[in-house]
Parts: C-alpha cells; structure tokens; sequence
C-alpha cells in the first residue's frame, strides 16, 4: 500500500535529545540523516527514528518502509587535518633520530648538529598548536514501525579524538644556543632533554537502547506521536600526552590513559503532523541523568590536567514538509555543546533534503552551519558543512552513502539495511 500525503502536509517535531555537553563527540548520525545536513529530529525514518526520536516511528512515512526496518550497519567517519599533524609527528621523530646521531658523534661534524638542532627548531616552531581531528561513528538497528505500538533497538558509538602539538620555551633556548655553536657535550643524545610535546583528548560515548512509540487523536483531530527511549549509556574519556621524541598515536587508548563511566538514562519526544494548516502545541517531555566523568592525568610533568566530561541534555527543534516524493526538512540547535580540550563548540542549524525516484533510488542534499563556532574557539573551526548522499532500494535490501565537505573537515558514511 503506498501512503499519499497532502500536497501541504507539515510535521512540525521539537525533541530533547540525550548527549554530551562537554567533552563528547557528536551524536550518531546515519548515512541518511548525514546526506541531508546532520538532520533527522523532523524527518528520520522508521529504523533511524529509535536513536534520534522515537515518536517519528509511529509517524506516517512510505508504505513501503512502514512495517519494518533493519540498519547492519551503520559507519560514518569525519576527519580535519589541514596541518598534516600526524605527518609532522613522523618528520620531527626522524629529525631528533638524526640529531641525537650527530650529537653523539661529536667532536666530528659539529656543522651537522648545528643545521639539525635549527631544523627541529623550526618543525617544532611550526608543530605549536596545530590540531588534528577525528570523528567516526558506528551504529546498528532494527524497528518495528506502527500505531498502536513501535518498538525499536538501537547500538551506537562515537568517538571523537583530537592531537595538538605543544612546543616547550626551553627547547627553543636549547635548540637556539646549539644551532649558534653552543654545542652539548660529545656523546650526549639531545632528545632526552625535549619536553616539547603532542597531546590527545579523546571522548566516547556508547549507547544500547530500546524505543517506544505510539499514536494519538486528540479532541480537535490533530494526530499526536509520542516515544519513548530508556537506554544505557556509557562515556569515557581519554587523556594521552608524550614529547614529540617518544610520542605514538596509537597509545592513547590504553587503560592507564582511560577513565569511564555508565548510567541509565532515556529521552522522551512527541510529535504533531499538521495537515493543510498550523495550529495545536506540540507536546514534549525529555528527562536524562547528568553525568560527569573527569579524564586522566598521567603527566603532570607535561602540563596535563583532569578535564571534565558532563553529560547534560540537548535541545534541537525541527520542522519538516513530506510529498509523494521528496521531503525538506529544517532544525537548529537550542542549545550548544562546549567543546572538549580542543574540539569546537556546537550549535549547528541545519537544512536538508530527500528526492525519491519511485522509491528505488534517493537523492538527498543538505547544509548546516554551526553558530557557536562565530565566537573564538580553542579547536578546529566546524563553520559551515554541505553534504550530499544516495540511497538505492532493491527488492528491499538498502545501501545508503553521504559526503560531507567543509573547509576544514572532509566525512563520508556507507550503511547497509532493509526497508519494507
């Protein structure tokens, strides 16, 4: 059976999303909800709905995606690396591998620990600051779409890992004097002296959940969808700082560097479809334990303190407009979530789009600006984001992708899943 909607059909949908305020990664998004610009609060379908707001599962979509809906898996992954921080890393180890061969070489060829002390000058000079991030998100889901009674379970993941490289002001001295003639003492490594440094910020959050909808008339006739989410939730952070010398990438999401911490928690959403006209209140009751989690400090030496991961709520409102073959969508931020160490702050609002081609093939489009990224922001600036994504649907089996492009980041998301 396939559902016509009214040419002027509306759903107007506010919900009071679950997530971290500080410290944490962004919210799972699926390939579908990344194609139209990270929304999805107005506009998920069935199986998306049971993470970003269950009432849409009760909600009128396609009859042909309406009775169930299967999401195995889910992957998307965002990366910004305009300094090439890692690279960086590489080039200054092999430097400091050829200056301390050359100090111990000494008294020969003291022109060579001269010409390599004011190379990793310069490469550490230009390391300062720089920032690399990392978002990559892996969600899983199945839905049982109806009026009477939805039920969907959800998995998701997040991570959201930033480096930031730390140039010491006693390196600069020391690796000042040398490169002028002050020379160490023959046979003497340089690079046991080097407090300069790369430091990692790491947060995850992990979430396990069951969703409830259903759907009511209210006396005037407008049609109410209310849902339900209760879930358990597990944050942890991940706090890693080495000198450039020793320093690996790869080690910072050992337990000594880890802390973590889980909770019960639920978010609750209604939604009201206004046909024809606007009229009516949307209903909403959102309710989550906060929580707080502060990360380790391993190296108090290097400047490392405990930061704190809090999990508060999120507020997004959206709006959407359904036809027989596309959907335009719009929602923005009511709240922002501060960045964590050196992530940007978030408040983004958003605009986004799906053509449908005879329900076998999707084209979706979408934009989304982040507002609290206007002020100054100690991370990488997430501005302006435009993303772009497929779907194809045949005999069933889906198979969704989506691209994002900003100045800073680029992203990409595949999924797999069935629909019917």
């Amino acid at each position: 059976m396939h559902l016509k909607l009214a040419p002027h059909a509306l759903a107007v949908s506010v919900a009071l999303i679950s997530s971290t305020a500080l410290a944490a990664p962004a919210s799972f998004s699926s390939a579908r909800s990344l194609g139209m610009g990270g929304t999805g609060v107005a506009a998920a379908s069935p199986v998306d709905a049971a993470s970003t707001n269950p009432a849409l599962m009760a909600s009128d979509h396609h009859g042909w995606s309406d009775d169930f809906g299967l999401l195995l898996p889910s992957v998307n992954a965002r990366v910004a690396d305009k300094e090439e921080v890692t690279d960086q890393v590489d080039t200054i180890q092999d430097t400091i591998g050829r200056l301390d061969a050359a100090a111990t070489a000494l008294p020969a060829n003291p022109s060579n620990v001269q010409a390599e002390a004011g190379r990793l000058r310069d490469q550490l000079q230009a390391f300062d600051q720089d920032t690399v991030r990392a978002d990559v998100g892996v969600g899983l889901a199945v839905a049982f779409p109806g009026k009477s009674l939805s039920v969907g379970v959800f998995v998701n993941g997040n991570l959201t890992a930033t480096v930031r490289g730390e140039f010491d002001e006693d390196d600069d001295a020391r690796l000042e004097a040398i490169e002028t003639g002050t020379l160490p003492p023959p046979g003497t490594p340089i690079s046991t002296d080097l407090e300069s440094r790369g430091r990692v910020l790491a947060s995850a959050v992990s979430e396990v959940g069951v969703s409830f909808a259903r759907e009511f008339e209210l006396n005037n006739g407008e049609k109410i969808q209310v849902g339900v989410s209760p879930k358990y939730v597990n944050l942890r952070t991940f706090q890693y700082t080495e000198t450039v010398s020793g320093f690996d990438e790869d080690e910072f999401d050992g337990s000594e560097f880890e802390t973590e911490k889980a909770a019960l928690t639920w978010t609750s959403a209604s939604r009201i479809a206004l046909a024809r006209r606007i009229g009516g209140k949307p209903v909403l009751q959102s309710k989550t334990i906060p929580m707080d989690l502060k990360s380790a400090a391993k190296r108090p030496d290097l400047g490392e303190q405990e930061r704190e991961l809090t999990l508060d709520p999120r507020v997004t409102a959206g709006i959407a407009h359904y036809g027989d073959y596309h959907v335009v969508t719009a929602e923005a931020d009511l709240t922002k979530q501060e960045g964590f160490g050196f992530e940007s702050d978030r408040q983004w609002v958003a605009v986004g789009a799906e053509f449908d081609a005879f329900r076998y093939a999707q084209l979706r489009v979408g934009v989304r600006h982040n507002i609290a990224d206007e002020t100054e922001s100690a991370g990488i600036e997430e501005g302006t984001q435009f993303t772009a994504g497929a779907g194809f649907n045949v005999f069933g089996a889906r198979l969704d992708l989506a691209a994002l492009y900003s100045d800073a980041d680029v992203g990409a998301a595949l999924e797999l899943g069935t629909a019917f």
